[in-house]
């Protein structure tokens, strides 16, 4: 029978989806500045909203607008209109103005003082080797200004900006050779004078770096490269020292975070790609240089240096990333050179991986409609290709579900886990700028996929050889997605990075949605409508990325919270996906705990009635009467079983809208691509809770 449940949706008069996004983003600074000149902190302006408080209703919100209407209404105009309606009241945090670590200690600890931050640690620029031949030639400065707000030029010579800055960002360019071929365009520099590198840098248009691509893996799977570039350690040396201080030029704590950090893109010991890359994420200073694939392709000795850095006073970490295009290998039960995994293992691994990248343009690694038959929303942005190459990719091995079911049956039978990993999301973009929206999606590769005929979503102006009349190529597999997000004290490197260790973190696809996550014994039922929800569930319980030890006699609850973006759908069902080992046996199960729109969960299926929610494929208009703006919600697993471990973690799902390349269709006045899925259901993903025995 399903346990009782209080759940609370947020109606959609409380927003205004149909508004334009420069309204609804404006309406989020309205919001902030109102909450600021009602506290009398009108002196830090500049801040970004993330300190609006989630008790303050719209009744409160109208009440401010009497206050103010008469100094802010020449200035705002139709902003306020959009504020009125509620979208203040979808801001959730537990304080109403940024504290210092220090400060939330003297006043009742920090915890209850966290707040949502989104950000993108996967950014390539010029000083990445296949971003500079996919005619990327954008800085490590460009790719800081994009993500605060300021447009940059696309490489095909489009505008790009965000329609909302981003927190926190970090540029991870590959370590490998980094910035060795951005010298080539430098005539002083060690091998510009190369024919390799003219070769290189002449290549402008699709056809030629689709040759260099070709001959760029015939040098390097001969060793030919390492003799064109002999004399190439300078260029490294001063692009990394650049790329270190670009994070140091953009760091502003308080406004925008900035990381150090560099990608390790090893393909292992296979002639074909086997994914093993990860991003390198340093909490402050640097290394004098980055250990690379060119070092060791074991990422056993990734962490071993990680290990010694930390000895010397220089703290990181690393996250996977494309487990989904890893062959079976991210996620492998046996270490790199072979044997069995055991406690050293895992102890390594978590000391220096705490995160894992689910979700990017290269697709998302939550899970596969082959390892989740049962999970009906399993088929999201599926990517069937290894990285690198047009090879298929193993399914088992490859996705973060699988990996926690096979934690916690090392944990059964050897008292060990290797995979107990928070989530984030990012972009990977090579354009020096993510693409976070579906309806302003400009891909991943530059000049190799910038217009929809590249990408596959409209038809060619002549069919192929083969008579396609799409172009033949994986990019329609890629999307808009996704974001890194952190619940922290302060937008500070210190304070967001402590975030990633404690595993604080949760995953977008692309919006940002808020997805707060508790478990505890104690949680009542009326905890899912308290204003202080957050706070109690603090001081009762333990947040995403957490570990719940058992209580003698009491089963867990688990409180669930998440907020729309008001610039993307409303939000159509909250999940819980448990995995759980029985008689040897890992086992997983997805639950709705609470549905829009004032539906029940039916007890029997565990599933929330349809909404009706509907999308016009000719315009990509969408229901503006269905769906909720927040859904909350304490729930008790009706699976529950004393002495049975268990991971949980939270799915959220958005109504449904279109998918970028229906976008690109209409825009061009075209049927969508048939091949191609027309709709999607952006999503968030919370770290998970482990349940102990």
């Amino acid at each position: 029978m399903e346990p009782r449940s209080m759940g609370r949706t947020l109606p959609l008069e409380m927003t205004r989806p149909a508004f334009p996004k420069f309204v609804l983003h404006s309406s989020r600074s309205f919001c902030s500045l109102a909450r600021r000149a009602d506290a009398g902190i009108l002196g830090n302006m500049s801040r970004r909203r993330n300190a609006a408080s989630g008790q303050k209703g719209p009744r409160y919100v109208r009440e401010l607008w009497k206050r103010w209407s008469r100094l802010l209404a020449p200035i705002l105009g139709v902003v306020v209109a959009a504020a009125l309606t509620g979208a203040c009241a979808l801001d959730e945090t537990a304080t109403t103005s940024p504290v210092s670590p220090s400060e939330a200690r003297e006043h009742g600890g920090a915890d209850t003082k966290r707040q949502a931050y989104f950000g993108d640690l996967h950014v390539h620029t010029r000083f990445s080797t296949d971003a500079f031949i996919f005619n990327n030639r954008a800085t490590p400065d460009d790719a800081y200004r994009f993500a605060k707000g300021e447009p940059i030029a696309h490489a095909k010579g489009m505008e790009l900006k965000l329609s909302e800055p981003l927190d926190f960002m970090a540029v991870t360019d590959h370590g490998e050779l980094l910035g060795v071929f951005s010298s080539f365009e430098d005539p002083s520099g060690p091998v510009s004078q190369t024919e390799w590198a003219r070769q290189v840098v002449a290549a402008t248009e699709e056809g030629p770096i689709r040759k260099v691509l070709v001959r760029m893996r015939e040098v390097r799977a001969s060793g030919e490269l390492n003799q064109i570039l002999a004399g190439f350690e300078p260029a490294h040396l001063s692009a990394w020292t650049e790329e270190m201080a670009a994070a140091e030029r953009h760091y502003d704590p308080g406004t925008f975070t900035t990381f150090i950090g560099y990608e390790y893109s090893s393909y292992g010991r296979e002639a074909d790609p086997q994914n093993l890359h990860r991003n390198v994420i340093f909490r402050g200073k640097g290394p004098e240089l980055p250990f690379s694939a060119e070092d060791s392709v074991n990422p056993e000795d990734l962490w071993a240096w990680l290990d010694t850095l930390r000895a010397e006073g220089i703290e990181g970490l690393a996250i996977p990333h494309n487990s989904n295009g890893s062959n079976g290998q991210m996620f492998l039960l046996e270490a790199f050179e072979g044997g069995p995994l055991g406690a050293d293992y895992a102890d390594l691994r978590m000391r220096n991986e705490p995160l894992v990248e689910v979700t990017q343009v290269k697709g998302t690694s939550d899970t596969h409609p082959m390892l989740s038959p049962n999970d009906e929303w399993a088929d999201f942005e599926i990517m069937k290709l290894r990285v690198g190459s047009s090879l298929p990719s193993d399914v088992p091995g490859s996705y973060v579900r699988e990996a926690y079911l096979h934690g916690l049956e090392l944990e059964a039978s050897g008292g060990f886990n290797p995979f107990r990993f928070g989530l984030i999301g990012s972009s990977d973009t090579h354009n020096a700028a993510g693409s976070f929206d579906e309806s302003n999606f400009f891909s991943k590769v530059a000049k190799l996929d910038g217009t929809a005929q590249q990408r596959g979503s409209v038809p060619l102006d002549s069919p192929t050889a083969s008579g396609s009349a799409y172009a033949e190529t994986y990019y329609g597999a890629w999307g808009a997605s996704g974001l890194a997000a952190v619940w922290a004290e302060e937008n500070t490197r210190e304070a967001i990075y402590d975030a990633f260790r404690r595993k604080e973190t949760f995953a977008t696809s692309g919006p940002r949605i808020r997805v707060r996550f508790f478990a505890g014994f104690d949680f009542a039922e009326a905890l899912a409508e308290d204003p202080e929800a957050a706070a109690k569930a603090y001081a009762d319980g333990v947040p995403m990325g957490g570990d719940l030890v058992a209580r003698a006699g009491d089963a867990p609850r688990f409180l669930v919270r998440a907020l729309r973006d008001p610039a993307s759908a409303p939000l159509q069902r909250a999940q819980v996906v448990k995995g759980w080992v029985e008689d040897g046996k890992a086992r997983e199960q997805v639950f709705d705990v609470v549905c829009s729109d004032s539906a029940t969960v039916d007890p029997s299926t565990h599933r929330c009635p349809d909404n009706g929610a509907t999308v016009d494929l000719t315009n990509c208009d969408v229901s503006q009467d269905r769906g909720a703006a927040q859904l909350s919600v304490v729930w008790s697993d009706p699976s529950f079983v004393p002495g049975q471990r268990a991971v949980y973690y939270v799915r959220v799902l958005e109504n449904p809208t279109c998918r970028w390349s229906t976008w690109d269709a209409v825009r061009a006045g075209v049927a969508p691509n048939p091949a191609l899925h027309a709709t999607l259901q952006e999503r968030a993903w919370s770290s998970p809770i482990w349940y102990l025995p």
